[in-house]
């Protein structure tokens, strides 16, 4: 055995461990549902909430946290959501709960000047009667530092009656949080009030390059696009649709009470190759109801079509991956995606650990890696949350997720060291593409010939990376094989490679195989 094949076994068959040191935020008050931002300008200053009325801040990358309880006079009732504007002030957004009207009948903004230490007291949008407004999200236009938000309105939640609908509402700050536009409505066709699929939820607004609002959300028809050209004045007379939803939002996974796999959307805004490029994350159970997955669509069209989905976790089929979250790291393009998953266990086992993918290419592929330190088991009795949450700027990368031992909750983050993730994953028994031989010749110069086995028919990408794992070339993408043997060629003379060491990347199925790839001129 070469030393070069010798080199790549090592690689190839290193166990997945937890290499990124955990931080405990806080248990007190029984945390869930976490939400956290950090200040690209001063990455240092960080501040996250949980429910009901958590806040926590950071001065040192999330190395050490203190923790205070938001109040305000419309009341404070959960789902929160951190962002931070062009000005470097923090906004804290939550559901209400007044002594003076109804339950969650409007969408509190808080909004903090000094790093989340003081709050103001508050103002409202969405207020309708007796109508519930729930599940909201913001977004920052980083040219204009206008404010967006999205959310659902119930005529009556939880109602099972037929008169009774949801609908997906966008109301806008054009004055840094103080005052909110009359709220518009963006879905076509209505959901209905139960708060399972068939409910519009899920409404997380996104900002183009260009200043393009979008708004993506789940419901009845799938996962379902309005877009605004001017700043949320106007939109589409159709919504467009951006895919299904197989099986449906609201889905069940052992240990939690309740599970969605709500939409996020997310656009590059770095200066990097995919510039542009809108993404939208979720997860569903289209391959059955123990092989939950979770899901990345791209448009590079401005939302008027969208990819095939590309499944985010690569490990085997017949277990579960849950709750995601994605962010952007606007100064970097890559696409960071947290979420809850069970690969390392029995089926019928509730024990999870909570994983952090990366892609580096626009989403054509993705490295997971496991950043928490110890697995945990839920259970129904208490109640877990309806997301997670990360942050990222220029390879400063912060998960916040909740786990749960016992009857209590608490809240925790991952000091990611962006070094230890690699560009993919090892190979595992029983995957649709599987390397029994190296390629050859390697060390080469002008050609490498590179073989692999097909297990039942699949589509195959091939491509290059550098160590740092950026893309450098697609010998081809989502090429149909069936069973069989095979060897692939690259001309490695027209690539213009020094000498050094890459690597092939074969991705097949649910599988990414990485070889190693030294070059010689």
């Amino acid at each position: 055995m070469t030393k070069y094949m010798l080199l790549f076994v090592v690689l190839a068959y290193l166990p997945l461990s937890a290499q990124h040191p955990n931080v405990k935020i806080s248990g007190a008050f029984n945390p869930n549902e976490p939400s956290i931002c950090m200040d690209p300008k001063h990455p240092n200053r960080l501040v996250a909430g949980a429910n009901l009325n958590n806040v926590y801040t950071s001065s040192d990358t999330g190395q050490t946290w203190t923790k205070a309880q938001m109040s305000s006079p419309f009341g404070v009732w959960g789902d929160p959501v951190i962002a931070i504007d062009t000005a470097g002030d923090f906004y804290f957004l939550h559901l209400s709960n007044p002594p003076d009207g109804n339950w969650i009948d409007r969408i509190v903004v808080q909004k903090s000047t000094d790093a989340g230490q003081n709050w103001s007291p508050g103002v409202f949008t969405g207020l309708n009667n007796t109508k519930a407004q729930d599940k909201h999200w913001i977004a920052v236009d980083p040219k204009t530092n206008h404010l967006y938000v999205s959310w659902t309105e119930f005529d009556k939640y939880g109602s099972s009656v037929p008169s009774d609908s949801s609908r997906i509402l966008f109301s806008k700050s054009t004055d840094a949080g103080l005052t909110w536009s009359t709220p518009q409505r963006l879905n076509q066709v209505s959901g209905d009030c139960i708060d399972s699929d068939n409910t519009t939820e899920g409404a997380v607004p996104s900002v183009g390059i260009n200043g393009a609002v979008f708004v993506v959300w789940a419901g009845p028809l799938g996962l379902m696009l309005d877009r605004s050209l001017d700043g949320g004045q106007t939109w589409l007379a159709n919504d467009i649709k951006v895919g299904d939803f197989p099986g449906g939002w609201d889905y069940e996974i052992s240990g939690l009470g309740r599970c969605n796999g709500l939409p996020i959307t997310g656009c590059d805004h770095s200066n990097g190759p995919n510039r542009g490029n809108w993404y939208v994350n979720w997860s569903d159970q289209r391959n059955g109801s123990n092989d939950t997955d979770i899901w990345i669509s791209k448009s590079t069209d401005q939302g008027n079509t969208w990819t095939a989905p590309v499944r985010v976790n690569n490990d085997g089929a017949g277990k579960q991956q849950f709750m995601s979250w994605m962010t952007i790291d606007q100064a970097t393009g890559y696409i960071w995606v947290v979420y809850y998953d069970r690969r390392a266990y029995p089926s019928n086992s509730s024990k999870t650990d909570v994983y952090l993918a990366v892609s580096k290419d626009g989403g054509a592929t993705f490295s997971n890696t496991l950043v928490s330190e110890n697995s945990f088991t839920p259970n129904t009795g208490q109640f877990f949350g309806d997301y997670t949450n990360v942050t990222a700027h220029n390879n400063i990368v912060r998960p916040i997720w909740t786990r749960q031992d016992g009857p209590a909750t608490s809240i925790w983050t991952a000091l990611v060291d962006v070094s230890q993730i690699t560009t993919a994953s090892s190979p595992e028994p029983g995957s649709e593409i599987q390397v029994d031989e190296p390629n050859f010749p390697n060390p080469a110069t002008e050609t490498v010939w590179v073989p692999f086995k097909i297990r039942r028919r699949t589509l195959v990408t091939m491509q290059v990376l550098d160590q740092q794992g950026n893309l450098l070339h697609t010998e081809f993408s989502n090429r149909a094989y069936e069973y069989g043997k095979y060897t692939e060629q690259i001309n490695l003379k027209k690539l213009n490679l020094k000498s050094g060491t890459y690597y092939v990347i074969l991705k097949g199925g649910e599988k990414v195989l990485n070889r190693k790839l030294v070059v010689f001129n």
